[in-house]
């Protein structure tokens, strides 16, 4: 079987009937892994996948409100937000200024506007419901790859939760 998209184009599922769409989107100058799956076809609406394609085409604006969202948690001394920029600080020591975009002189600013947007992934069958419809990962150092941020999403693309990968 296979769902037809405007979008997404022909999602054809696999003999398990999970379905999986990739591609990468150009985002200013970076590459952003853009994945859309789900377990079942059959859990998979066309409201969903018309929410997937909101928010993969608005991803410059889904990711201004995502770093808005993450710099809200700098103050909680016990956010995860707090805790990761603290551990960067810490792992990366002097080597820090050469991940940072800017330096205007707050490191929290400076770290969560230098993170990188390394992928999205989009969960189709969790269209309305009560976890994350989509999570975008972003890291400072590109190589470090337990070393992210989680942005999570609803299906309407606000902003459900900021969390670390640990």
């Amino acid at each position: 079987m296979a769902i037809e998209h405007d979008f997404f184009g022909l999602l054809e599922s696999g003999p398990d009937g999970s379905i999986f769409w990739s591609e990468n989107v150009e985002l200013g100058d970076q590459t952003v892994s853009v994945d859309l799956t789900a377990p079942d076809q059959e859990d998979v609406s066309q409201e969903a996948l018309d929410a997937a394609a909101a928010i993969v085409s608005s991803l410059e604006e889904v990711d201004r409100r995502s770093r808005i969202a993450m710099l809200g948690e700098v103050d909680n001394r016990a956010s995860e937000v707090t805790e990761y920029i603290l551990m960067q600080q810490e792992t990366l020591g002097d080597g820090l200024e050469d991940f940072l975009v800017d330096i205007s002189g707050d490191p929290a600013v400076d770290i969560i506007r230098s993170l990188n947007l390394m992928s999205m992934t989009i969960l189709a069958d969790e269209h309305g419901g009560s976890d994350p419809f989509a999570v975008l990962e972003y890291a400072l150092d590109p190589d470090a790859t337990d070393d992210v941020l989680l942005v999570n999403l609803t299906s309407d693309g606000s902003i459900h939760s900021v969390t670390s990968a640990e």
